[in-house]
């Protein structure tokens, strides 16, 4: 029985503090201890996954739902299978605590030569391997452990990318004070003085300007904006977009909201309401290659404030030190004062209009799917078809989308959707994920069948990795995989499954399915049979760039 207040204890209490109430990864001998802290825990719950990659990934979609995930681990064979996952999350901003369940201290500073090490007797290496992909790292000793684990989530929120944790299996149960103070954020000092020079270069770039557009992505979300972006946008309802890692920053049902840009693959309105005007506004958004149809996009510094997570740009000139939050104010004030002159936009891009019948294709399946969507819901394409299909629908108000366009890791979004339900299980969740992604992390399917999950998975049946096929080798061998039997691997998955399961290969048939899923009450699994070349619009646009780009070297 436990009687005293260790250093496992507090850890916990930390992350409880950050707002995470689910620890996911796999057990292994030298986390097992620290475990049975988690198990006793009144705030938090073990989540058990089936591979410590999908446990990476599932970590990442909590976060993106919670503000902040965890993940835990044993050392080496187990935090090596989870770096991919990490690496995704510290690519594009997503805050995750990997622990890891390391050798004892006296083991380690004997160098011996312990199972799921090289066999050097060196227990550095593979923190050195999380380095590059974490914000912060700390190796936890009796000493340090408390002051450690505050340092390393604190930087981890302040930046929104992952931190490192090494929890020897002696220090996880040695004994230490609780915290006497909720983890708080200390405040980035702000110099004054560049707040006043930036806030006067955006009046003075500003000023004379009638068309201004605003252009935000994905970094606006993670660093809190969406409130405020949302707010601005109503009273002031100038013509504003984001890019596809961006989507669901903006309520996509307002005036002003003109569609996903990608450069020269956006659609002609979007592209002229953005591009045309004679000052952009830029906040938190970053330019990739497939974001950009191959870094297609016109948004020359000259006519253009850019703000990002610490400092901000006005035309050709920096300013730094300058939090994402208070420059955004700053502009926002300016733009008070000016906007009575600025050009607003009453149009809203229209929906996909329905589908005809017949045989399914991308265009009809997403035309299909584009009205059955809800308010609330959470929905998750993977890298592929899925990803740049549904940047055409135009989502309900207070939906949320998950994609990973520039990791663009293939399977992430199954395990994703398994951690995203876990933090909003009152939210309906709505997966679209390739047959040849769903292969690479189906496991995780039994654990959502486990944990009473209802997640809507619509399973795109191409047969093999079209998204491959359209940069290169349309038939080539490489890019075929093992054909399945979907709709039977929920029972296969978990003795005790109450899965539904359809086939569908007409659009009728799934107009038909996904109106009796309006309301789901257990998991349901749509295999949507499509032709095996057939890939939307946009990733069209963005395959051919990759090829030209790859081609040139």
């Amino acid at each position: 029985m436990q009687t005293s207040y260790t250093v496992a204890d507090y850890l916990l209490d930390r992350l409880a503090d950050c707002g995470v109430d689910h620890l996911f990864g796999v057990p292994g001998d030298y986390n097992l201890q620290f475990l049975d802290h988690v198990i006793a825990h009144p705030a938090l719950r073990w989540v058990g996954c089936a591979n410590e990659l999908n446990a990476a990934y599932a970590a990442d979609g909590y976060a993106r739902v919670q503000g902040c995930g965890a993940l835990l681990t044993t050392y080496g064979v187990g935090e090596l299978s989870a770096l991919n996952g990490v690496a995704g999350s510290f690519a594009e901003y997503v805050p995750v605590l990997h622990i890891v369940g390391a050798p004892c201290t006296g083991s380690q500073q004997r160098q011996e030569l312990l199972h799921h090490t090289l066999g050097d007797g060196k227990f550095d290496h593979f923190r050195q391997m999380s380095a590059p992909i974490s914000v912060v790292q700390g190796v936890l000793t009796v000493r340090n452990a408390t002051d450690e684990i505050d340092r390393v989530l604190t930087e981890m929120i302040k930046h929104r990318r992952p931190g490192y944790l090494s929890l020897p299996a002696d220090v996880a149960k040695a004994p230490t004070s609780r915290p006497v103070n909720a983890l708080t954020l200390t405040d980035t000092a702000i110099n004054d003085g560049q707040i006043e020079r930036f806030t006067q270069a955006v009046r003075d770039l500003l000023q004379p300007c009638r068309r201004v557009s605003l252009l935000a992505d994905f970094l606006a979300l993670r660093f809190g904006l969406q409130e405020t972006l949302r707010d601005w946008m109503a009273k002031t309802p100038i013509p504003h977009a984001s890019l596809l890692m961006g989507k669901g920053l903006f309520d996509e049902q307002q005036p002003g909201f003109v569609g996903i840009y990608s450069g020269v693959a956006s659609l002609s309105q979007t592209r002229e309401s953005i591009e045309d005007a004679e000052a952009i506004l830029c906040i938190g958004t970053r330019f990739t290659d497939t974001t950009t149809a191959g870094f297609t996009h016109k948004i020359p510094d000259k006519k253009s404030i850019s703000i990002q997570p610490f400092a901000a740009r006005v035309g050709d000139r920096w300013f730094s030190g300058i939090p994402m939050v208070q420059a955004t104010q700053a502009l926002i004030a300016v733009s008070h004062e000016l906007s009575a002159k600025w050009r607003t936009e009453t149009r809203c891009i229209a929906p996909l209009a329905p589908g005809k019948e017949g045989e399914l294709t991308q265009a009809r399946f997403w035309q299909t799917l584009q009205k059955h969507l809800q308010p609330g819901d959470i929905i998750l394409g993977d890298q592929g078809t899925a990803a740049f299909g549904v940047a055409a629908l135009k989502l309900p108000s207070d939906a949320s989308l998950i994609v990973q366009p520039l990791w663009g890791s293939i399977g992430f979004t199954l395990p994703a959707a398994f951690g995203a339900q876990t933090a909003r299980p009152e939210r309906r969740v709505v997966l679209i994920v390739g047959d040849g992604a769903a292969q690479l992390t189906i496991q995780e399917l039994g654990s959502m069948l486990r944990d009473g999950l209802r997640p809507l998975i619509l399973l795109l049946n191409n047969d093999g990795y079209t998204v491959e096929r359209a940069i290169h080798g349309p038939e080539a061998r490489y890019n075929d995989i093992s054909l399945w039997n979907w709709t039977q691997l929920p029972q296969a998955l978990n003795l005790d499954s109450q899965a539904q399961c359809w086939r569908v290969t007409e659009s009728v048939q799934l107009d038909e399915v996904l109106a009796k899923t309006a309301q789901i009450e257990r998991l349901t699994l749509v295999e949507v049979v499509l032709p095996k070349q057939d890939i939307p619009d946009l990733l069209r646009a963005v395959t051919q760039a990759l090829e030209t780009r790859n081609s040139k070297g």
